[in-house]
């Protein structure tokens, strides 16, 4: 155990981030799958607390050893993984399992199952920050910079979208705010958003006039937006209603941990809605915490960005971290009813296989870079002493 301590690098802020979210995470998860537990474990709240346990210990093992690699390795090695995370999901949306209308995951041996979009997010992202370095003295050249670049951002968001429309809406902008950050021309860059809008609104008015029992997932979000916009009753408005009473309830402290009474009403209370949970127990004071350490997260990403602008690590840090603070927002944005419901877990909190495996990843990397760009630091303040003797 020491020497795995000694061995630990990078951002030290970010590791306390990281911690602090994962006790949270092992703390809400527990109390909020009780009702799981008596509904299919026969009253055992342990097994879901132990397997959650071993998924946060495998993320974090998995974001040691990234963060041990030279960030740059990731360069390469996600650009083969591109080449297998485009064909993976289209295999899903042919052949995956259908959960609420929906192909998102493979079905796996020993009854196990991958969701696809979490892989393609990250390695789109990582594909992006290569070609942005590459391509930086072309980077206003249309056909030598913008089309390869775009080209594989349509591909991948137009093959989650039937699925998971919020997760191709996330990553889509998660790639123009790479795109824009990596000074793509600006006509492209705004022509790209409007032919994005354009088709966009052709899909849903294609999809809106066709028969009903014929709209599949669509028919999923049209309900979700009306149901937004106007309150009416439906499912996804009675899980708004239940987290809105468990904020309520929470005032500045909350009820404490594992007194959650929401938690056996919300349908999804240890991932869609986990934020809920956390400000019934631990108060506005707990969803304070849980918004400024996503902050920290994201403060200390653009930081290690302005010390090495325009390079690989850069567009890397800043990809990842946007996407995964964004991401978190929108959770939060749907348990206070402020955006509809999408289904996004809340980021290294909720419980999941490949979504925490997945972040921790993408965490991992961010602390590779920092940890060169203090090696870096070192060598140089080394130099520099050197010099002066």
């Amino acid at each position: 155990m020491g020497s795995v301590l000694r061995n630990i690098k990078g951002d030290k802020i970010i590791w306390t981030v990281v911690f602090l979210l994962t006790i949270i995470s092992f703390l809400a998860v527990y109390s909020s799958t009780g009702t799981l537990a008596w509904k299919y474990k026969g009253g055992n709240t342990e097994y879901y607390m132990l397997k959650h346990a071993i998924i946060l210990f495998l993320g974090l093992l998995l974001m040691y050893f990234a963060h041990l690699v030279k960030y740059t390795y990731y360069s390469r090695i996600f650009q083969v993984a591109l080449y297998i995370a485009i064909p993976l999901l289209f295999i899903t949306l042919i052949f995956g399992l259908n959960l609420n209308e929906a192909k998102r995951v493979l079905q796996l041996p020993f009854n196990l199952t991958f969701q696809t979009s979490d892989l393609a997010k990250i390695t789109l992202i990582i594909y992006l920050a290569r070609e942005l370095t590459k391509k930086q003295d072309q980077i206003k050249d249309f056909k030598a910079a913008f089309v390869p670049l775009m080209i594989p951002v349509l591909l991948v968001c137009g093959l989650i979208f039937p699925a998971n429309f919020s997760t191709a809406a996330l990553l889509f902008t998660t790639s123009m705010v790479l795109i824009f950050i990596g000074r793509v021309k600006l006509t492209y860059f705004f022509g790209m958003i409007g032919v994005g809008i354009i088709a966009l609104l052709i899909a849903l008015s294609v999809l809106y006039f066709m028969p009903v029992d014929k709209q599949g997932r669509f028919g999923t979000w049209k309900s979700r937006i009306a149901t937004f916009v106007d309150g009416g009753e439906s499912s996804d408005n009675y899980q708004v209603e239940q987290a809105k009473i468990a904020i309520a309830s929470g005032y500045p402290f909350g009820k404490g941990p594992g007194n959650s009474t929401q938690r056996n009403f919300l349908p999804h209370p240890y991932s869609d809605f986990i934020f809920a949970i956390i400000v019934e127990e631990y108060g506005l004071a707990g969803g304070f915490v849980i918004i400024l350490l996503y902050l920290i997260l994201f403060y200390r990403s653009v930081r290690i960005v302005t010390k090495m602008p325009g390079t690989f690590g850069s567009f890397l840090t800043i990809g990842v971290s946007f996407s995964m603070v964004f991401q978190a927002l929108i959770n939060m944005g749907v348990a206070v009813n402020i955006l509809p419901v999408t289904g996004q877990p809340l980021p290294l909190v909720s419980m999941g296989g490949t979504s925490i495996w997945f972040t921790s990843l993408a965490i991992g990397i961010i602390l590779s870079v920092s940890k060169d760009l203090e090696n870096k630091n070192s060598a140089e303040a080394v130099l520099s002493t050197n010099d002066n003797e």
